[in-house]
């Protein structure tokens, strides 16, 4: 599809979303002036709708909460990440007209571990049960984990991410997060929103782990202080965000992301 392109970011709030940011600085390098990426304040609810009246100038959305299920359940086309996960951060208008459902939160959680020096692993941990800590798990089975103990404030509300997990044939030990003293996998990845940051910080952390908070607003975190503390390494939530939105361009633009550009407005 040739032409202008519109995309944008979808979800409820998306006003400290860094997204804009990103894809905004992608198109200025990849010489798509013509290009636009908004932020759009939106509820699950509404996306059917939203979708519905839609011109072909769109090309794609980036899926935030409370929107992600939603995505599955509204595309036309689902690829198997999303289906898996039953959660879609990435939507990318079809040549037919309708819509695809990707998701790239998984790929950004194994590039950040990655570069962050965790090659591979074996005995990991996950914070928190919703629709990252889902990702989260995919990503650590593609990086060798055959057990990934889960840590939550309620166990019951742990479904979805062991349905994950066992479809995926990995090992797992659900633990309550108040009777939690001392995370023994070596790589651990907290999806724990802002309110849950001080039950995590006071969790015993050792020298030698590294742990992944995807949270990256006021960096470093309560837990990343901790952590450091500790003797830890720390990875931002930046760079999950950073590495899936670099294929949240290639697949919306067509074109290979532009690093070099993304990273400098990333910094600055």
């Amino acid at each position: 599809m040739a032409g202008p392109g519109r995309a944008a970011v979808l979800g409820r709030p998306v006003s400290h979303s860094l997204s804009p940011l990103l894809h905004r600085a992608a198109y200025a390098a990849l010489g798509l002036t013509d290009w636009t990426y908004d932020a759009l304040d939106i509820g699950a609810e509404d996306l059917p709708v939203l979708l519905a009246g839609l011109g072909p100038e769109w090309r794609g959305f980036s899926v935030t909460m409370p929107c992600k299920r939603a995505a599955v359940e509204v595309a036309d086309e689902v690829d198997e990440l999303p289906r898996l996960l039953q959660a879609a951060n990435t939507l990318v208008r079809t040549a037919g007209g309708g819509w695809r459902a990707e998701n790239t939160d998984v790929m950004g959680v194994g590039t950040a571990l990655t570069v962050g020096g965790v090659q591979r692993v074996e005995h990991a941990a996950i914070l928190g049960a919703g629709g990252t800590a889902a990702a989260a798990a995919t990503a650590l089975a593609s990086l060798g984990a055959r057990q990934i103990d889960v840590v939550v404030r309620e166990p019951a509300r742990a479904g979805d991410l062991l349905r994950v997990l066992s479809t995926l044939g990995v090992a797992t030990d659900v633990q309550r997060l108040d009777r939690t003293g001392t995370l023994t996998a070596p790589v651990v990845v907290s999806t724990v929103p802002v309110a849950g940051q001080a039950a995590v910080a006071d969790l015993a952390w050792w020298a030698g782990q590294t742990v992944l908070d995807v949270l990256y607003a006021g960096w470093p975190t309560p837990l990343a202080r901790r952590v450091q503390e500790a003797g830890g390494t720390t990875i931002s939530g930046l760079e999950m965000l950073f590495w899936q939105a670099t294929a949240q361009v290639e697949l919306m633009t067509g074109q290979p992301a532009p690093i070099a550009a993304m990273r400098a407005a990333l910094d600055a």
